[in-house]
């Protein structure tokens, strides 16, 4: 199912960034940012996904790629090597959601919305081209960027109004 060079087709990156969406809403549900995750093996297939849980959890590290890639090291690869892994995520990730997906080694990694305030993957730093890093993931922003960021400004605009 992989395109020439390992990049999976349009179509099954689209359809997990459609997930990922829905993953989001239910985040609202506990109470948290409205972030959704998927992690695709390299053949296209769902390894897992996530949404944001820090307000669930009351973790700190429970952004929905982390949760996502733990999930995804569980039942691929050697432990903890995403090696072939896509991430689709809804925002722009951090510099931890960034690091998390350098040091698990995906291969891509694929976003809706930019995060001009905390993105990490080429907004505000740009930690997954980083060239003193040993691993580079190839990087593909704007995918359903309008759904993701709609849903965010909704999110904060109901947050504000409280």
């Amino acid at each position: 199912m992989t395109a020439p060079g390992g990049v999976l087709p349009d179509d099954v990156v689209d359809a997990a960034m459609v997930r990922a969406l829905r993953l989001a809403v239910t985040a609202q549900e506990w109470g948290d940012t409205p972030i959704g995750a998927v992690v695709l093996g390299p053949d296209g297939a769902v390894l897992a996904e996530a949404a944001n849980e820090r307000e669930k959890r009351g973790d700190p590290t429970a952004h929905a790629e982390v949760l996502a890639l733990r999930a995804a090291a569980a039942v691929h690869g050697d432990g903890w090597r995403l090696t072939g892994a896509t991430l689709v995520v809804t925002l722009e990730p951090c510099t931890m959601c960034a690091g998390a997906s350098v040091l698990a080694r995906v291969a891509r990694v694929v976003y809706g919305a930019d995060d001009p305030k905390a993105g990490a993957a080429g907004s505000l730093w740009d930690v997954v081209r980083d060239r003193r890093l040993n691993h580079r993931p190839q990087v593909t922003g704007g995918v359903r960027a309008e759904e993701s960021a709609t849903l965010l400004r909704a999110f904060f605009r109901r947050r504000r109004a409280l």
